[in-house]
Formats: structure tokens, sequence, C-alpha cells
């Protein structure tokens, strides 16, 4: 069983000293359900989120919107990634990563990107308003290694790559009719790092689409395109409950919506693009 998701490589000799790039090899822990070649989106979005929190921190502000685009397949070659703040402020500020994977012919090709607003924070603790916390909590029930499912319907949810590397446990939705739940990474994002709070949440959030659907993976696929997490406070780690529920609409393609929790409580939504696919 891998012990983390990328481990952290030096930069190839054919590449430029002062590009501002760190290298990573992707593990088989990052590998998707859907194919055996690409990553399952969580653990590029929680290397993007390593990367936000890393470039130019500014104490007095904290992420309040991300975003994640998906270009394309993201490979299991090397990969590397920077980021740079793109609207910097006292109050404000932007700050995007961008992720590449290195092609057969050694050149590396954009697969992903993240958008990180940062808003300086203060104390609004008087006027308050957030929806009912999800209930019971990740301590007051029994977690386990991976997401169950229906091997017979082409997927194996429980052990392959990534979703076999997550401990999660189910309870009652309220969003939609699919139940909701508590999850967090089992194995380190870097190396041996620490894992921040918000890289291990952005690590899983992109499980929203599979938890919020009812559709038969024998019969369907649904790839999101992008993640939108909007952050209502700073959120603490390392595990999120998440109520997700996927809309399909009659044109080929829908959205999952997620409601986000943490043991004390709300902390945001999360909405997802959808291109829905017939097996």
């Amino acid at each position: 069983m891998e012990s983390c998701y990328y481990v952290p490589i030096d930069r190839p000799s054919s590449e430029a000293a002062d590009a501002g790039y760190e290298y990573f090899q992707p593990t088989e822990a990052t590998q998707s359900v859907w194919a055996a070649t690409m990553q399952h989106g969580g653990p590029p979005s929680g290397l993007m989120m390593r990367a936000l929190l890393h470039c130019d921190p500014e104490p007095a502000q904290r992420f309040t919107r991300v975003t994640t685009e998906i270009l394309g397949p993201i490979g299991l070659g090397v990969n590397r990634i920077r980021a740079e703040v793109v609207r910097p402020g006292r109050q404000i500020s932007l700050v995007s990563a961008e992720l590449e994977v290195q092609q057969t012919d050694g050149s590396f090709r954009p697969v992903a990107r993240t958008h990180g607003w940062r808003l300086r924070t203060a104390d609004t603790t008087t006027i308050v308003e957030e929806p009912e916390r999800l209930s019971p909590t990740h301590a007051e029930l029994s977690p386990v290694r991976g997401v169950t499912g229906d091997e017979s319907l082409g997927v194996d949810w429980g052990t392959v790559g990534f979703i076999g590397s997550i401990e999660c446990a189910s309870v009652a939705g309220r969003v939609g009719d699919t139940p909701a739940v508590w999850v967090r990474p089992a194995i380190a994002l870097v190396g041996d790092e620490p894992i921040a709070d918000l890289e291990s949440i952005f690590s899983v959030i992109d499980i929203a689409n599979g938890l919020g659907t009812r559709l038969r993976t024998d019969e369907w696929t649904w790839m999101n395109t992008d993640t939108t997490v909007h952050l209502t406070r700073i959120p603490t780690g390392p595990w999120v409950g998440i109520d997700a529920d996927m809309v399909q609409g009659p044109d080929g393609f829908g959205a999952t919506f997620g409601e986000l929790f943490d043991s004390s409580g709300f902390i945001g939504r999360s909405a997802q693009t959808v291109l829905l696919v017939a097996r």
C-alpha cells in the first residue's frame, strides 16, 4: 500500500533552474477508477491547494473560493506545478496554480489549473448564520477504508487507486436521497510531509461527483470538468463531511452540488459540471 500520493523528485536536467516549478512522481494511490492511465481528480486538487498555500502566504488572509479546472486526463508521468499571485492586495488577493504532466517526448502539457481567492479575516461571530451541522460526526462513527460499491457494475470502488486510499463513514444525507459521507485521505499528500487541513479537504472533495449520483456505473459514466468550492469559514480537517446530489439534465450534461462540513459544522458548498456519457 502506498504511503503518499506524490513523491518529490529532482528537477530534470533538461528543465530551466529558475522556472519556479516543483516536480513530483505520482504513485498508484492517485489512480482513477475510470482508467488505470490517469489520476483521480482528488490528489491533483490537493497538490494544487498545497501550491496555493505555499505561494507568498498572507497570514491575514484565508482562501474563500477555489476553482479547479481539469483541462484533460491527468496522466501518471512526472508532474510539475507552480503558483503565482495573480492579483495582490491587502484585503483581497487571487492566487493561481497550474499542473503539468510530462509527455512521452519529454515535453510538459498543462492538465489542470486552480484559482483561489483570499480574503482578509475579521470577527463576524455576532452575525453568523449557517445550516445545521452534519450529525453524527466521524468521531461518533466507525470509518472504513475505501468506498463501498456494487462490484457487479464494473467499477471497483473499494480498493483501486485513490478510492482505496481514503477512509470514510456514511450518515443520512439531507441534500438528495443519497447518503452523506465523512471522508479523509488515509495517506500523506506529498512524501512524509504532514498534510495541512485544506490540503486534506481538497484532496477528497472531488468525490462528491460519485457520492451524489443514482446512476449505474455499467450504464453511464459521469466525469466532472471542474470543482468550485465556496467556503464560509476557516475549516479544520483532516475530515470533511460531504452531502452531495447530482442533477442530470436532458442534454448530455448535469451538475453535482454538495454541502460541506467539518466536525464543528457547515463550512461551505461545492459545485461540479458533469459530462454524461452512455456506455
